[in-house]
């Protein structure tokens, strides 16, 4: 293989893939919605997801997006953008949550996710973490948003779980208190957050390992090959 780089080209590595310590604490779970109404169906299915993960033995947080600034307006010292960005260092897995409008996810969904950096002080704060998506529906069900946040999960190195929720005349599925009713759309919820559960633990440990790659550790070794040289040649 005269195209490859042998220093840089690694097989899987069993001790890393299988380690033999495994993280005991809960899976760490961050909680997204998209929506800033009194009875917003996004929070509403958000909140009922974390029930069913603290059930699961997870330990959740979500982040209360009133406030939070539009990209650019004000820099990332903001406090409502620190906060977000702290909470996003602090998950090891993450549930999006938005409403479908004009058949895309909500500004204020994807807001939130503007504000994450792909790179943060030289680390990738999303990389390598799980990602559940969810939407709900005004009218009859769509896929249009979960499809596009799967998008953007795939672009911050996310590993976005295979099962999703998509909550069809959402204003018909949750009572006066915020609470979902028994239907399949409960179901399926519940069937996504065993799931993101069963995958954050799997890889939560590995993850750095899981997403290693070739092509960057070619550009690491090819920058660290120009210090060298630059500083025997001063």
């Amino acid at each position: 293989m005269p195209n490859v780089q042998p220093d840089c080209f690694l097989p899987p590595d069993h001790a890393r893939l299988f380690p033999a310590g495994r993280s005991s604490h809960a899976p760490r779970i961050l909680l997204l919605y998209g929506s800033l109404r009194a009875r917003s169906f996004s929070r509403f299915a958000a909140e009922e997801a974390a029930r069913i993960l603290t059930a699961l033995g997870a330990e959740t947080r979500s982040f209360d997006p009133h406030g939070l600034p539009l990209v650019d307006e004000t820099g990332a010292d903001h406090p409502k953008v620190a906060e977000l960005r702290d909470l996003v260092g602090w998950s090891e897995g993450l549930v999006w949550s938005s409403p479908e409008r004009h058949g895309a996810m909500s500004g204020l969904m994807k807001t939130q996710i503007d504000w994450i950096p792909l790179s943060l002080g030289g680390v990738r704060p999303t990389q390598g973490k799980t990602l559940a998506v969810m939407q709900v529906c005004g009218g009859s069900q769509s896929f249009n948003t979960v499809n596009q946040l799967r998008i953007l999960g795939r672009w911050m190195r996310l590993l976005t779980i295979p099962n999703q929720s998509s909550v069809a005349r959402a204003w018909d599925e949750f009572d006066d208190q915020g609470r979902m009713k028994p239907s399949a759309y409960y179901d399926r919820i519940v069937d996504v957050m065993e799931e993101l559960m069963r995958f954050t633990l799997l890889t939560r440990d590995i993850r750095d390992h899981l997403v290693d790659r070739y092509s960057e550790r070619v550009e690491s070794h090819a920058a660290l090959s120009a210090r060298v040289n630059q500083s025997q040649a001063v």
